[in-house]
């Protein structure tokens, strides 16, 4: 399964590993794949072997300091 979030706050590398770090620790997400818009809005492809909970993902993208806005899932 396929999940994609728009994550505002985003501004380098480190954010990337961050969010990056915080999503793949989520049982069930096999692959993360961050497309950094710095400075705008940044997008994260979540691959999952099964459906995930919104919240728990945005919760983990908070946990990384940033946001989830506009879920387009």
């Amino acid at each position: 399964m396929i999940t994609t979030l728009n994550i505002d706050g985003m501004t380098c590398g480190h954010c990337v590993a961050s969010v990056t770090e915080e999503l793949t620790a989520i049982e069930g997400v096999t692959t993360v794949d961050v497309d950094l818009n710095a400075g705008g809005i940044s997008t994260a492809r979540i691959e999952s072997t099964g459906p995930i909970n919104e919240a728990t993902l945005s919760e983990a993208v908070a946990e990384a300091g940033y946001t989830v806005v506009g879920n387009n899932a």
